[in-house]
């Protein structure tokens, strides 16, 4: 399928690893210059020397997305490079504060709203004027099943999650009519760093291998997912691509759960 963003220019956040890495080989692979963003300078350089595009097509950027001037010098590296970015796929993201609701301070709180909803909005805001400007863009937004299945151990990411849905579909509204389409998607259970740290710990919680604490893990915390098995970065990024392309020019404001069924709810 032609998705029709030959040439585009896009910016992916999270992208040394898991879904925003996925997403981003995805894009170069339609013809896409992606410009690449993470916080850790070793494995975003070892992300760019795995996805093996030239300069012309890939610019990797460090940047801490909780750091206004980082966010402001990341933009000003896209355009100076590539130009204004057309597509954002905002991925980055941590599981923040867990455990028992009474038991998180409000540091904890701060902290997982910090990175997983106030990230969002700096970056969407950082885009949006060059979007609007064209009066084209495409802007996805990831979230997660929590947003909407929010499970007792990790409320700060759950209410966090569900904020960027809310901040998704809000977008969708302000802006679609000056042709900048906003969508969400929210995963469930994928095979990246961040769920491989909470298996390694639930499995020295158990005394058992990575391989145990998943399949305990999804017979016991995560029945609806009838797959029985964690989902791949590239299933979500798949998605992801869709709702970039020209293909989705009539879709805004929705949340596209690639879930395997996890969410109990219509």
């Amino acid at each position: 399928m032609d998705l029709g963003i030959t040439d585009r220019i896009a910016l992916v956040t999270g992208g040394d690893s898991g879904i925003g890495l996925a997403t981003a080989r995805l894009l170069l692979a339609e013809g896409v210059r992606v410009v690449l963003t993470d916080q850790v300078p070793d494995r975003l350089a070892a992300a760019t020397a795995e996805l093996g595009a030239g300069e012309d097509r890939l610019l990797p950027v460090v940047a801490d997305l909780t750091v206004p001037d980082d966010v402001t010098g990341l933009l000003d590296r896209a355009r100076a490079a590539f130009g204004d970015p057309e597509i954002l796929v905002h991925s980055a993201g941590v599981t923040g504060a867990q455990g028992p609701f009474h038991e998180i301070d409000d540091a904890g709180w701060a902290r997982t709203l910090e990175v997983d909803l106030l990230a969002a909005v700096r970056v969407v805001r950082a885009v949006l004027g060059g979007m609007r400007a064209a009066g084209r863009g495409r802007i996805v937004l990831l979230a997660s099943e929590d947003g909407v299945q929010p499970y007792v151990d990790e409320l700060p990411y759950c209410a966090s999650k569900a904020a960027v849905l809310s901040l998704a579909k809000g977008l969708s509204k302000a802006y679609g009519a000056e042709g900048v389409l906003v969508n969400a998607v929210s995963p469930a259970f994928i095979a990246t760093p961040m769920t491989d740290a909470m298996m390694d710990a639930r499995a020295e919680q158990r005394g058992t291998d990575r391989a145990e604490a998943i399949a305990s893990f999804l017979e016991e915390e995560r029945p609806g997912m009838v797959s029985g098995r964690r989902g791949e970065p590239e299933e979500v990024a798949a998605v992801i691509g869709f709702l970039v392309s020209e293909r989705a020019s009539f879709v805004t404001g929705s949340n596209y759960r690639v879930d395997a069924g996890s969410v109990a709810t219509i």
